[in-house]
């Protein structure tokens, strides 16, 4: 018999509500009369692999600067796991790893090195640098490569070693602007590779990236900012619904493609059509997003339709849609 049975008037217990590791609220930052970040309110969460998109010029590198201390906000603040960042600078920069989009290194250093230099720099003590030292260098997969000369490495290697470095002192935080910038399919295949295991080791992670179509994939959320505002924060899959880009359909008639592309474009659901590749590509309205109507709309006018499917639009087409290419 059942010592605890279940009570009908009793709710199981809510899961717990996500912890911040960072949060801006107002966040701006002004060089001279330029404006490059605007009351940015922005929330990331522990554990997050997060997206930070935006044109070159938007306010990505800005906002991660002042994250990472370097810059002081003209107005607003930003709190990094639970520190202001201008306040509690000190404490920030031992809880982050910050890997900017151009790094220096010195390339006649060899590998171990340069990597103990910097566990020095952190005050790590010298009987435990080597096993630190050897323990980041297996994580990024650079092992073989531990006497090597910085300079003799291929440029991927050199990113990875770049992201070594940052953990070092082993953050809870890493902030990360364009880690896989230069780098050819395979290089940024194993770095967003060596991303992923971060997450799993509990690691939160802000990247900024021009290559949407791995963020995509890589991050669970992400941020949109244009012209130093935000556009959009929250899951990656909810970018499209929440944007109100629309939803997108691909019909192939046996009848007059002309013909059926007039009778979509008479219905006001629908934001566009047009032929592309021997197909229509139908826009709907979020609000009135069903492959129905499309279906509807064309077999009423005569139209034969053949297939009919949704296509789902990437976060590039969905990026390219809600924003105007406007930098500051």
């Amino acid at each position: 018999m059942n010592d605890n049975p279940l009570r009908l008037n009793e709710q199981a217990p809510s899961a717990a509500p996500p912890i911040p590791a960072v949060q801006t609220h107002a966040l701006s930052r002004a060089y001279g009369s330029m404006t490059a970040l605007s009351n940015l309110d922005l929330t990331v969460h522990r554990a997050d692999l997060f997206g930070f998109i935006g044109s070159n010029g938007a306010g990505k590198t800005t906002t991660l600067r002042i994250l990472a201390t370097f810059l002081t906000p003209s107005s607003g603040r930003a709190e990094v796991l639970g520190h202001d960042v201008v306040r509690d600078a000190d404490r920030v920069r031992h809880l982050i790893g910050y890997m900017p989009d151009f790094f220096g290194v010195y390339k006649d250093m060899e590998v171990t090195e340069y990597l103990d230099f910097f566990g020095a720099c952190y005050k790590i003590p010298a009987a435990v640098r080597e096993k630190t030292v050897a323990d980041v260098l297996e994580l990024v997969g650079l092992t073989e490569k531990r006497g090597a000369l910085i300079g003799a490495l291929s440029r991927g290697m050199q990113q990875r070693l770049g992201l070594a470095r940052v953990l070092i002192h082993d953050p809870q935080l890493l902030l990360l602007d364009e880690p896989a910038s230069g780098l050819d399919p395979r290089a940024r295949i194993e770095m967003m590779a060596i991303l992923q295991e971060l997450q799993r080791m509990g690691k939160t992670i802000i990247i900024s990236s021009h290559i949407l179509s791995e963020l995509q994939t890589l991050c669970n959320r992400c941020a949109i900012i244009e012209k130093g505002r935000l556009i959009y924060s929250g899951p990656v899959q909810g970018v499209r619904a929440d944007s109100q880009v629309g939803r997108v359909f691909r019909a192939r008639v046996s009848t007059d493609p002309g013909r059926a592309l007039e009778l979509l474009r008479a219905r006001p659901e629908v934001i566009e059509a047009h032929e592309e590749d021997g197909r229509l590509r139908v826009t709907v309205r979020d609000d009135h997003a069903d492959a129905g109507l499309v279906a509807e709309t064309l077999v009423r006018g005569g139209a034969r339709l053949v297939e009919l499917r949704e296509e789902e639009l990437g976060l590039e087409e969905v990026f390219l849609r809600v924003t105007k290419g406007e930098t500051q």
